[in-house]
């Protein structure tokens, strides 16, 4: 069977029949390493959550050892390069249909049965109707879960560790999907679980909420109702009907009541005045279409406005919706959405969440590994695993859909250290990391996905040139090229497929791609012979500075230019201490960052210098920073004595990317921040100050640099290629 969707590009998968063996490597993978499980078995679909340690390569770096040898070093490289295996933890999320359960328990019975599990999480209103059959194919005991606990612990999971989780749906605009940025403060929010009827909870904390309301009148209804006048028995289906019909056939509008709008009440002639009214007086048969369209609308207004009433009365302004009703279907949000807009006047917020199908698997998940703590740790979505939002869509014809096992994927990484916000954010709620949405800008859009697929094959040939004694790192390095390609393939039909498209997305996907393929960092060799130049630059020349430097720029005004202000700026008083943030290897760490380091530290001002966690392009990990720095600390005694005294700190982001979240930093910096008392962050470099983080708005003194290197963005920020920005931002009083 072909892997689902074209490398989880987000089409339909294949028919899962149950003569098929499904490919462990290619759907459920990393099965070989699963440690538990637990599942989420709902009216019509099945969720399975799984997690497994992953073994991937890894490039470390160290420096020689020298002892007791006198060797020449003039042509020497600074460190050495090692490649070595980790192993780290991931959750893999999958979902199919119940037609197939059989042949599903049949395969978790051969590949996870043997796991660390030996009680089964089950939630949902199948973990009743197939316990015994559960307990019969696998031979474990089922513990069944409370459905609200489990879907609750699901949605804060979600929330706190997928960035562009929630999103607001606008039918009418481009794009339809308004993805929320991540909330630090999740809690309290309102959340409506549309199943067969309808739950409504307040959720107050991580373990504390409430049920505050519900109705019988949900999915179930609509289902129901729905065979009842249409004699269609699927719900997709009757989705399906829906989507084609007109309601304004079957429904009484404000204008058929009072010939146009109602002046007095203010509501508009298109308003339904009465769902089905229609159907009582005229003298007709009514299209399958038509009922299946009023019916959606009557059950999704009534949800609505019930919702809406209880955010109100709770004064909340945010309300998540999931359940199988929602589906990710347009026209279920749209009316959802125009229900809460016109009941509250526009102060109630309608969200919905990309893997709302998910909650109950991760609550059950989560119960079944509190041993583990989970929560501890934070999590990320692995683009390379998962496949897109709206992956298989209501809108196919059942034609379409016929015998199809729809797998939709999603695999999480575990981090291996909690992340939170700068505690210099000006506004953490309101923080967006992202200078351009490429959902929105459709020009920019279509250049960077352009730039991308051309850039493809220079990353191939690196990727197999950083392991000359592999000999099939040829062969992965095509299946990543095909994995990339596929997801830039999936991302211009689908633009949202992830969350919010950005520059960022585009960079962190291609590097999740590599780590599937076994390219932990490409550009190690590059880097080591950059760093070993530029220290050799330095070495022969100590006092290699800023005006050598500034000599080799471009000349002045700059494209962004408050130099003038950042001098005035140092003839007061030093900085208490500041945090860089580093970008590239080579010259830009070692003969642009270190000498302004070392100016700041002459001043007095500590400085915390902040590096990458992991590789990503050519960036300098921090790892590499600490033997860069040990360089530099035996030729220049300014750094050798901060180091000593710790007046210079070299810390990790936590960050794996070319870019920079300031809303997912390494707990332990946030703590070293606070604790320092840092009055100046500095962000340099155009992933981390123009693709990120230009208008990021800091309770400090900010430093945004930056030489744009790409001809299209220069031209598009107003300048020429090789641009300088120089942004010295004061924050308001």
């Amino acid at each position: 069977m072909a892997e689902c969707g074209a490398s989880g590009s987000g089409s339909s998968g294949d028919s899962l029949d149950k003569s098929i063996t499904l490919p462990p490597d290619e759907i459920f993978r990393n099965l070989e390493n699963a440690k538990r499980f637990a599942i989420d078995i709902g009216g019509s679909l099945t969720k399975l959550a799984y997690y497994s340690t992953v073994q991937h390569k890894v490039a470390k770096v160290r420096s020689f050892d020298h002892s007791g040898k006198d060797t020449e070093r003039e042509h020497e490289p600074p460190y050495e390069i090692s490649v070595q295996e980790e192993i780290t933890a991931r959750l893999h999320f999958i979902k199919f249909e119940n037609t197939y359960i059989e042949a599903c328990l049949d395969f978790i019975k051969d590949h996870l049965v043997n796991t660390e599990t030996k009680v089964i999480q089950a939630t949902g209103g199948g973990a009743y109707k197939f316990k015994d059959l559960i307990e019969e194919k696998l031979r474990l005991k089922v513990d069944k879960e409370d459905v609200m606990t489990c879907l609750i612990k699901g949605c804060n999971f979600v929330l706190k560790n997928i960035p562009h989780e929630a999103f607001v749906y606008q039918k009418d605009s481009d794009p339809e999907f308004r993805f929320q940025t991540n909330h630090p403060h999740i809690f309290p929010y309102l959340l409506v679980n549309i199943g067969s009827g309808v739950s409504i909870v307040k959720v107050e904390t991580e373990d504390r909420f409430e049920w505050v309301g519900g109705s019988s009148i949900g999915g179930g209804t609509f289902w129901g109702l729905g065979a009842l006048l249409t004699k269609t028995k699927k719900f997709d289906e009757l989705l399906h009907l829906a989507s084609r019909g007109q309601h304004s056939n079957v429904d009484m509008l404000v204008r058929d009541v009072y010939g146009g709008a109602h002046q007095t009440l203010g509501l508009s002639g298109n308003l339904i005045a009465s769902s089905f009214g229609k159907s009582a007086t005229a003298d007709q048969e009514f299209s399958k279409e038509d009922m299946a369209k009023s019916l959606l609308h009557m059950i999704s207004n009534d949800i609505g406005q019930l919702a809406c009433l209880h955010a109100r009365l709770h004064s909340l302004d945010r309300v998540y919706f999931g359940g199988f009703f929602i589906r990710g279907h347009p026209v279920t949000m749209r009316t959802i959405t125009y229900s809460i807009n016109f009941f509250s006047k526009g102060e109630v917020q309608a969200l919905f969440l990309r893997h709302e199908g998910y909650l109950g698997a991760i609550g059950a998940f989560l119960k079944g590994a509190e041993q583990d703590n989970p929560n501890q740790y934070s999590w990320g979505e692995n683009y390379a695993g998962s496949s897109g939002l709206m992956s298989a869509s209501p809108e196919l014809g059942p034609a379409q859909r016929a015998r199809s096992g729809t797998f939709d994927l999603l695999e999480m990484d575990r981090l291996e250290r909690p992340l939170v916000d700068l505690p210099l954010l000006l506004d953490p709620p309101s923080y967006v990391p992202d200078t351009v949405d490429l959902t929105d800008d459709a020009l920019a859009r279509k250049y960077w996905l352009t730039c991308f697929e051309e850039a493809l094959d220079g990353v191939v040939k690196r990727a197999v040139a950083s392991q000359p004694d592999s000999v099939d790192a040829a062969e992965r390095a095509e299946k990543f090229r095909q994995k990339y390609w596929n997801k830039l393939q999936t991302l211009r039909q689908q633009p949202f497929a992830y969350g919010t498209l950005t520059v960022r997305s585009l960079l962190d996907t291609r590097e999740h791609c590599l780590n599937e393929f076994n390219f932990p960092d490409p550009y190690s060799k590059v880097k080591q012979r950059e760093n070993g130049v530029a220290l050799s630059v330095l070495e022969s020349d100590p006092y290699f500075g800023f005006e050598e430097a500034k000599r080799k720029l471009q000349e002045r005004p700059w494209l962004v230019d408050s130099y003038s202000e950042w001098l005035q700026r140092l003839k007061g008083p030093p900085h208490k201490c500041a945090l860089i943030f580093a970008d590239n290897s080579g010259i830009d760490i070692i003969l642009g960052v270190f000498p302004f380091v070392r100016e700041l530290l002459l001043r007095g001002t500590e400085v915390i210098l902040a590096c990458n966690s992991g590789p990503a392009l050519n960036d300098v990990t921090h790892s590499e920073s600490l033997i860069v720095a040990e360089r530099i600390a035996g030729m220049d005694p300014v750094v050798h004595s901060a180091l000593q005294e710790e007046r210079l700190l070299l810390v990790q982001t936590g960050s794996s990317s070319p870019c920079l979240d300031l809303s997912r930093l390494d707990k332990g910096l946030a703590a070293l921040v606070r604790e320092r008392g840092a009055d100046l962050v500095v962000i340099e470099g155009m992933g981390r100050a123009v693709h990120t983080n230009y208008h990021a708005a800091l309770r400090c003194e900010s430093l945004k640099l930056a030489v744009i290197k790409n001809a299209w963005l220069a031209e598009r920020l107003g300048g020429r290629l090789f641009s300088v920005i120089f942004k010295y931002e004061v924050p308001a009083e």
